[in-house]
């Protein structure tokens, strides 16, 4: 057992304490069954275990199995006698509740010698029953709250295909969850979400469901679908991840939210419009721009219309970015619109101070986020089709539950902080390390701190290492970043300062640039400002001619502060792992 090290041990028995079979822990961990065996006695695990009832181990295994990605026969034929033996206690607890229901219903003696009269019988209840709610209602409900940009996209609702550009945070998704849910109550219809992830998808569902309580008092149940029933028959609104499998016999009006952010947007795109390929449904895609080089940038500026139609002699002219402001069809027969953060603010959004975040973000990153730039990341460092690789579905993460009071257990973490510097934030950034060699690490979690003090950003990083067993947090000790190291320095010696230089900004940006190339890192997908921080990094020279990297960085403000965090964490590992080589930016050498 000396050879595995203390990391893949602890790893062994937290899947081990999650029901995992020796045999699976081997496979998972590569390593000999008699090993996991010998840990499983040696550490007295089985008296770890909680006590369940036999169903509840059941129905626990039944979860686990059912979370394998790459199932075999024998997983499967598993799953079907758990499933046989969920299904007989099923049909025992119903007749048990029938047999008591009966004994009531004959009017049998109970205590004290009095019968229980009759219930009157009920009408029964339908399940999400909006077949009362008119158009009316949505007026008075709905539409009075919109912004005049809002009521614009409402009046677009004529045309069967558009395509969205928009600021971020100006409510595009809450807007368009009430005209979906509007749409399937009134004219019966089915509606299709879909998102980069579940858990993103799963946003149009909570406004939904918090909307129908809010508004009119409708409690609407429904996990991976919700089943309404309307004046015309029922209409199913799906809400699903980037999973084209999974979409392939639904039909109904599709949205895809932040496509500009989903991987192999093609491939999703061409089953998402067969989905909607009947002419009564309609197809909309809204997001936030990233980077020219993304799939969909040729849809949007409309030069895949016409290398489709190339036989023709002349390039087809699409809408321009003013005329696009204002709404306008293309040759494709797509209504383009573009709503900036200006645009937003003359149609009646007062939420945002642009002076402020002028000052907050750099003119690269305000345009993109808000002024619905596209970044060109021919010219970036970090290129767009890598960051794409490392997005993942955090839902994939079994053994990561942010709810929990130990989310990671007591498998090791490492930490990164980048501080504020004037008017920006702070970011600190939670990893899962590999546990062997050139391994895949994984964003677990991160933090945005705005005008907090120094020991308050401290604090709150003590509480995270009460939850997390952090092995190494690496912290930007130039400038404002020096206090916070020294208040975390006394409750977490092994803090590792960073002192920055031209050549510390290389050794951090080559180790996550060869990190990120080999797909040896993962994070939210739903997270998109992550990959943009890596895009803003740019290359350029010094005064004397010696190569550093920036994102918009000065002595006074500092962007792309996630990336920049993400790489003091990563620092932790070797630059050379064949032979064990420190950064040397380590300790401030």
């Amino acid at each position: 057992m000396a050879q595995h090290t203390e990391e893949v041990i602890n790893a062994a028995k937290s899947l081990y304490l999650k029901r995992y079979k020796v045999s699976e822990i081997a496979k998972t961990l590569n390593v000999p069954k008699r090993t996991v065996y010998q840990w499983r006695v040696a550490g007295l695990w089985d008296d770890l275990l909680s006590n369940e009832s036999a169903i509840e181990c059941v129905a626990r295994r039944y979860a686990l199995v059912v979370g394998i990605e790459d199932k075999t026969d024998i997983h499967l034929k598993e799953m079907d006698r758990l499933f046989d033996h969920l299904e007989r206690w099923k049909r025992l607890q119903i007749a048990e509740m029938e047999a008591a229901n009966a004994d009531r219903d004959e009017g049998k003696p109970i205590v004290g010698g009095r019968t229980r009269r009759p219930k009157k019988k009920r009408g029964k209840i339908i399940k999400n029953d909006v077949s009362h709610l008119t158009a009316k209602d949505f007026d008075e409900k709905f539409h009075k709250y919109y912004y005049e940009y809002q009521h614009e996209l409402r009046r677009a609702k004529k045309h069967r295909n558009r395509n969205i550009l928009k600021s971020r945070q100006i409510g595009a998704t809450w807007y368009f969850a009430q005209e979906a849910f509007e749409d399937a109550c009134l004219a019966g219809d089915n509606q299709i979400f879909i998102s980069a992830t579940r858990r993103q998808a799963d946003v149009f569902r909570t406004y939904i469901v918090a909307l129908a309580k809010e508004r009119f008092d409708i409690e609407l149940k429904g996990k991976d679908e919700i089943v309404l029933h309307t004046a015309k028959g029922t209409a199913t609104l799906y809400f699903l991840s980037n999973n084209s499998k999974s979409a392939q016999s639904y039909h109904g009006h599709v949205y895809i939210d932040e496509y500009f952010w989903i991987l192999k947007f093609n491939e999703l795109y061409k089953v998402a419009t067969g989905m909607a390929a009947h002419k009564k449904w309609r197809r909309t895609l809204f997001s936030t721009p990233s980077a020219v080089t993304h799939q969909a940038y040729d849809l949007w500026n409309g030069d895949r219309f016409n290398r489709r139609w190339k036989t023709k002699n002349k390039r087809q002219e699409f809408p321009s970015f003013k005329e696009c402001q204002a709404g306008a069809i293309g040759p494709d027969n797509v209504w383009r619109k573009i709503i900036t953060l200006e645009d937003a603010e003359r149609g009646g959004c007062d939420l945002f101070d642009i002076v402020e975040l002028k000052l907050e973000y750099s003119t690269d990153e305000f345009r993109n986020l808000f002024m619905c730039q596209f970044v060109d990341d021919l010219q970036a460092v970090f290129r767009l089709n890598h960051l794409e690789a490392c997005y993942a579905d955090p839902d994939d993460w079994t053994d990561f539950d942010p709810n929990a009071a130990r989310p990671f257990g007591n498998m090791p973490v490492w930490g990164g902080y980048d501080p504020s510097r004037n008017r920006d934030d702070a970011s600190f950034v939670i990893l899962a390390p590999s546990l062997v060699p050139g391994g895949v690490f994984r964003v677990l979690a991160r933090y945005k701190w705005v005008d907090k003090s120094y020991t308050w950003q401290a604090a709150r990083i003590k509480e995270l290492t009460e939850k997390f067993n952090f092995t190494h947090i690496g912290i930007d000790v130039t400038g404002p970043g020096i206090g916070v190291f020294e208040a975390v320095q006394a409750f977490f010696p092994q803090a590792m300062p960073i002192h920055y230089s031209v050549a510390t900004k290389s050794a951090l940006v080559q180790k996550s640039k060869a990190i990120i190339e080999d797909g040896r890192i993962e994070w939210d997908m739903g997270q998109s400002d992550i990959a943009h921080a890596f895009l803003t990094i740019r290359q350029g020279t010094t005064g004397n001619g010696m190569i550093t990297y920036s994102a918009g960085r000065t002595e006074a403000t500092g962007h792309a502060d996630v990336a920049w965090a993400i790489m003091h964490a990563l620092c932790n590992e070797p630059l050379n792992s064949e032979h064990q080589k420190k950064i040397t930016i380590a300790f401030g050498k």
